[in-house]
């Protein structure tokens, strides 16, 4: 008699190839990067430095240490082509267990962790016009952070066009800020306002250095954000290092440029003594109406 086939209840999994259809990609490094860093980052990066001059040129060294660690993270890229960034070079190395666990970690303890600290600086900002002579009270910022992630997590699961609306007003808002406050500097810079910047009350403990770049290189996080969508991007060889020296360069400039303006309208004491640098420089410079 013949044989009757057994059904088979094991599929083989089914490989899907993302479309390469990204061309060079630096805005997706530049958005991902520039966030709540660079308005809570100053008062870190000044109170251990000690002085102005010192926190730029840690301001400029996290720029370029950034480069450096995106540019290895792009080897990492162009030798194994597939998207998903570090689950994915885990995975190729070390197997499926420790790539879950890079990704559980991930996801339920570094961004949520960063996600709050974005959450509550943007309560900070948003108070701090009702509050210009203190500091918000920190029970009302936490309580609008956490409204806040509430509303945009509805809003992710609701709608991804609502989701992508918000977003664009966010980033825009975001990079109107700065360039507001960039131009603000360069006025105040014409003016001849320099007294601020110099060496005086400079940083010699290692340590102290040490902590000023864990906030400096704290804004610049998101310079490996292009390989988590590597598979998109044409011809990544040669388009993700040109993406990376672009970005970095540019958001380098950026933040250089920003904190130069905060020195220009407030001095060491002021800035060290806010949690919200960029409310207090505009109000200082603006006044209130701003």
């Amino acid at each position: 008699m013949p044989k009757h086939r057994q059904p088979s209840f094991f599929t083989p999994p089914v490989i899907t190839l993302l479309l390469s259809s990204l061309p060079l990609s630096s805005q997706v490094i530049v958005g991902s990067i520039i966030g709540s860093g660079i308005f809570i980052s100053p008062t870190g990066v000044l109170e251990n430095t000690g002085s102005i001059n010192l926190s730029l040129v840690v301001w400029v060294a996290s720029g370029v240490f950034s480069m450096v660690g995106a540019y290895c993270y792009a080897e990492l890229g162009c030798m194994i082509n597939k998207s998903g960034a570090d689950y994915a070079y885990i995975m190729d190395t070390f197997g499926p267990f420790l790539a879950f666990m890079r990704l559980w970690v991930e996801c339920m303890i570094v961004r949520p962790c960063s996600q709050t600290v974005v959450a509550l600086t943007f309560s900070v900002y948003a108070l701090k016009p009702f509050y210009p002579t203190c500091e918000p009270p920190y029970t009302s910022a936490a309580l609008l952070a956490a409204v806040s992630i509430c509303v945009l997590t509805f809003v992710n699961c609701y709608s991804v066009t609502w989701a992508t609306r918000v977003q664009d007003i966010f980033t825009f808002a975001k990079l109107l800020a700065l360039v507001i406050i960039i131009i603000t500097g360069i006025y105040m810079l014409a003016l001849g306002e320099t007294a601020n910047f110099t060496w005086d009350n400079t940083q010699t403990d290692v340590t102290k250095i040490a902590l000023s770049f864990y906030s400096g290189l704290f804004a610049y996080n998101g310079w490996n954000y292009l390989n988590f969508i590597i598979e998109e991007l044409k011809d990544p060889v040669r388009n993700l290092p040109r993406a990376i020296a672009i970005s970095i360069i540019l958001v380098t400039l950026v933040y250089v440029l920003t904190n130069i303006a905060f020195y220009t309208t407030l001095s060491p004491m002021e800035v060290l003594s806010s949690n919200a640098v960029a409310v207090v420089s505009a109000l200082a410079f603006h006044g209130s109406s701003y």
